[in-house]
C-alpha cells in the first residue's frame, strides 16, 4: 500500500469505531455515509438499501440540506448506475457520472454532480446496501481519469466491509429487541386476564348477590351496589394501564420526553393517585438508551401505582452531562430492598438494572417501609 493510504488508516479507523457505537440500522446508515463523505473529501454521499420491488427501501445522504432533499422527491428507483451497482457488486469509478451511457438522469432539483466513486456493502452474496460518492473536493479529474483515486477506493472498500459488519449487527439487535417487546406484550396480556378476569369475576357475583337482596334488603342491597361501582372502577383502571403499557412507545415518532408525558397525563386519569412530569434540558439520546428509559419509568410507574398505596408519584427527566437521569419517586408504603431479595421477590428490580446496565447506565433504589421509594436511572448519552 502507498504512502496515501496508509495516512488514511487514523481516518478508516476513526469511522470504524463510530459504526460500532450505534445499534439502530438508521444510525448505523447515517454513520457509514457521513464517515465514507469525510474519509474520501467528497462534496456528497449517499447509501441505498435495496427492497424488493425495484426500489430502496432506505436512501440516506449526506452533503444536502434537509431542504433541497425534500424538493428532490421520493427515493429513486434501481436505474441508470444505481442498477448497475446492485447488480454486478463491483466498485465503479467514473470521470463524469453525466456522460455514462448507464446515466439516467436525476431529478430538476438534485444538485449537479460530476466525479463519482460507488462501493457495494456486501453479506457473503447479499447485497446489503451501495455507498455512493461524488465531487471530490480540492482535486481535478486528471486527464482520462477520476478525481477519486486508487487509494479512494481501497480506503472504501475496506470502509465498506466493517460497514456491513455494523449494518448486520444492528439489523440483528433491532429483530432482538423486537423479540424482547413481544414476550414483553405475552407478559403483560397474561397479567391483563389474570387481574381484570379476576375482578370481572367478582363482579359478577356481587352482581348476583345485589338482585337476590334487592326486595329483602334494600339497604344491604345499596351497600353491595357500591362494592359493584368500586370494582368496575378498578377493573377499569386495570384495563387503561394495560392499554399504555401494550400499545407502541412511540419513541420514533415523539421522542422519549413527549412519550412519557403522555403515558404519565394516562395514568394520572386512570389512577386515584397523582401522577405528576417534569423534564429539564433534555436533548435527544441514542435511541436503545431512549429506550431503556421508557421500559424502567414504566416498571417503577407500575410498582408505584400498583403495590405502594401511592398518594403522588413524581417523575422527573433531566439533562445530566452528555447524558441524562430518570427519577420515580412516590410517597408510598416503601419497603426494604435488601428484605425483598432475601425474600427471592424483585418488583421488576432486576429487570431494570438489566436495562440500565445494557446501555452503560446505572440504576438506583431509595426506599424504607413507611418512607416511599425513589428509583433513579442515570445514562451515559451519545
Amino acid at each position: 500500500m502507498s504512502q496515501g493510504p496508509r495516512s488514511g488508516l487514523p481516518a478508516v479507523s476513526t469511522a470504524i469505531l463510530a459504526m460500532s457505537r450505534h445499534l439502530e440500522v438508521r444510525d448505523v446508515l447515517q454513520t457509514i455515509v457521513v464517515s465514507a463523505r469525510e474519509l474520501l473529501g467528497a462534496r456528497y454521499a449517499a447509501l441505498g438499501v435495496p427492497d424488493d420491488h425495484g426500489g430502496f427501501a432506505q436512501f440516506v445522504v449526506d452533503g444536502v440540506s434537509e431542504e433541497e432533499w425534500k424538493a428532490i422527491g421520493p427515493l429513486p428507483r434501481q436505474h441508470g448506475i444505481l442498477a448497475a451497482m446492485l447488480q454486478e457488486k463491483a466498485p465503479q469509478r467514473l470521470p463524469d457520472v453525466r456522460q455514462d451511457p448507464r446515466f439516467g438522469g436525476w431529478p430538476d432539483a438534485h444538485p449537479d454532480m460530476s466525479d463519482f466513486i460507488g462501493m457495494p456493502i456486501a453479506d457473503g452474496d447479499e447485497n446489503l446496501g451501495v455507498l455512493f460518492l461524488a465531487d471530490k473536493e480540492g482535486r481535478k479529474c486528471p486527464p482520462g481519469g477520476c478525481a477519486f483515486t486508487d487509494e479512494d477506493e481501497e480506503l472504501l472498500s475496506v470502509l465498506a466491509q466493517h460497514a456491513a459488519i455494523a449494518l448486520t449487527n444492528a439489523r440483528l439487535y433491532e429483530r432482538s429487541r423486537e423479540l424482547t417487546i413481544a414476550g414483553e406484550r405475552a407478559r403483560l396480556a397474561h397479567e391483563l386476564h389474570d387481574a381484570v378476569a379476576q375482578k370481572l369475576f367478582s363482579l359478577r357475583l356481587t352482581a348476583q348477590a345485589v338482585t337476590a337482596l334487592v326486595d329483602r334488603d334494600p339497604v344491604r342491597a345499596k351497600d353491595e351496589l357500591q362494592q359493584v361501582a368500586r370494582l368496575a372502577a378498578e377493573a377499569t383502571d386495570e384495563l387503561r394501564a394495560a392499554v399504555v403499557e401494550l400499545r407502541p412507545a412511540g419513541l420514533d415518532e415523539d421522542g422519549l420526553v413527549a412519550t412519557l408525558r403522555t403515558q404519565v397525563k394516562v395514568l394520572d386519569r386512570a389512577h386515584a393517585a397523582h401522577v405528576s412530569f417534569t423534564s429539564h434540558g433534555m436533548r435527544a439520546l441514542p435511541a436503545a438508551q431512549e429506550e431503556a428509559l421508557l421500559r424502567v419509568a414504566q416498571e417503577a410507574l407500575h410498582n408505584a401505582l400498583r403495590h405502594s398505596g401511592a398518594e403522588h408519584v413524581d417523575v422527573t427527566l433531566a439533562r445530566r452531562g452528555q447524558g441524562a437521569v430518570l427519577r420515580v419517586a412516590d410517597d408510598g408504603s416503601g419497603f426494604d430492598p435488601s428484605a425483598v431479595r432475601r425474600a427471592g421477590r424483585h418488583l421488576g428490580l432486576v429487570s431494570m438494572r438489566d436495562r440500565a446496565n445494557g446501555v452503560g447506565g446505572r440504576l438506583n433504589v431509595d426506599s424504607e417501609p413507611g418512607e416511599g421509594t425513589a428509583i433513579e436511572m442515570e445514562v451515559p448519552g451519545g
